[in-house]
């Protein structure tokens, strides 16, 4: 019995062995599919001409950017028009991505460098889809490489040089790229075109508040005039250290988000402040400011007129031009008209001034104490014992 039991042994370990080669010649063979020539490219025969549309997965958020006649827009803010130099930008990087390292990897291990489905867990999925809306290519984007260690702090540590991939329906195409491909991620702000209206030469600005005495007007007679307040008082003296700065307000504005299916109730666009400047050109804008939001942003709106002079009977050439210009700017930025943007709350405070802090001896924005009050904030008439006169 014993001689038996021992034979039945040894061809059960002959079987789990032969079992264990056959998984291990399988694994292998995984490996060498993901096999790819170093300085190869990651997407053969890949032509940016070709996308229409990119979509772009991470978890539970995706992202939407197509091409809608000869513009890019971005379907989660509206089809608010894209910035075509990030596309661009973006589509030449896959394009010219080149291995750096073949990685040997079968399925099994796909996991430990994220190259699995976003809705588990994983990295990034970017879709490259044509005008028919059928993929022409798509990528996993796994762990990022990174030199000098894993650890990114700001106090020191290691930054990324690198990222792992996959080329979903190509298995031979598992590699590490020397791009890490940040800008794949899906935050539609940061694929929108954030330019916004450009105000040129003002020559009056009106910021009307719901406190009345917060409100202020200022005007001055051409570009290269002083700032006069309207209607100040005796006793009152304007600060043009503090007023030089409304000559090129907004006149080089971004933007940092636009608002999709906006509430004016909830954004306080429903009892806005209300900014108007008029310039030398002929532009008139109306700016609606609602409340700052929970990361500072202010929620605004815009309206842009304007009244050019009648054109000359002999008008020249250049004169032409320029008033073709003008409408054509005139056009362009009544289009922002229809959008509520969210801007930056250092660009409107360059704007949105109270009446008091452009009078000489008004206190600094934020400053604390006052009258009756020593440097630092200190009671007046505080000593510092041991200093002289103390």
């Amino acid at each position: 019995m014993k001689g038996k039991t021992l034979g039945i042994l040894l061809v059960a370990a002959l079987v789990l062995g032969g079992l264990g080669y056959l998984a291990s010649k399988r694994e292998a063979a995984r490996f060498d599919e993901s096999k790819v020539g170093m300085g190869a490219k990651v997407l053969d025969k890949f032509d940016p001409n070709d996308v229409a549309a990119i979509r772009i997965v991470a978890s539970t958020n995706q992202l939407r950017v197509s091409r809608k006649g000869d513009i890019w827009v971005v379907a989660d803010r509206g089809d608010y028009p894209a910035n075509f130099g990030t596309i661009a930008e973006f589509l030449r990087k896959l394009g010219d991505l080149k291995v750096s390292r073949p990685v040997e990897v079968g399925p099994s291990r796909y996991a430990a460098l994220d190259l699995v489905d976003p809705a588990k867990g994983g990295g990034v999925r970017v879709e490259l889809l044509g005008a028919d809306g059928k993929k022409l290519r798509s990528l996993l984007l796994g762990k990022k490489h990174m030199r000098g260690g894993e650890d990114n702090s700001p106090m020191g540590g290691g930054y990324p040089d690198g990222r792992y991939l996959l080329v979903e329906g190509e298995p031979k195409v598992v590699a590490l790229v020397s791009d890490a491909l940040a800008s794949a991620e899906p935050r539609a702000e940061d694929w929108l075109n954030k330019d916004f209206v450009k105000v040129e030469l003002p020559r009056e600005i009106e910021v009307i508040r719901a406190e009345a005495t917060n409100s202020f007007r200022l005007s001055r007679t051409n570009e290269f005039a002083e700032w006069q307040l309207v209607g100040i008082k005796d006793g009152e003296k304007l600060d043009t250290a503090k007023t030089g700065a409304f000559s090129t307000v907004f006149n080089a504005t971004t933007l940092n988000d636009v608002v999709a299916n906006p509430d004016p109730a909830a954004l306080g666009l429903d009892k806005p402040t209300v900014a108007r400047i008029q310039t030398t050109t002929g532009f008139s804008y109306e700016f609606k400011f609602g409340k700052p939001q929970a990361n500072e942003d202010y929620p605004v709106q815009v309206q842009v007129s304007a009244k050019f002079p009648e054109p000359a009977k002999d008008e020249k050439p250049e004169d032409k031009e320029k008033r073709a210009k003008q409408q054509e700017k005139l056009k362009s930025e009544q289009a922002f008209s229809k959008y509520t943007f969210l801007m930056a709350k250092w660009t409107a405070d360059a704007l949105l001034k109270n009446r008091g802090d452009l009078l000489v001896g008004a206190k600094p924005e934020g400053a604390k104490g006052g009258e009756g009050e020593a440097p630092g904030g200190l009671p007046a008439g505080f000593k510092i014992p041991g200093l002289p006169g103390n």
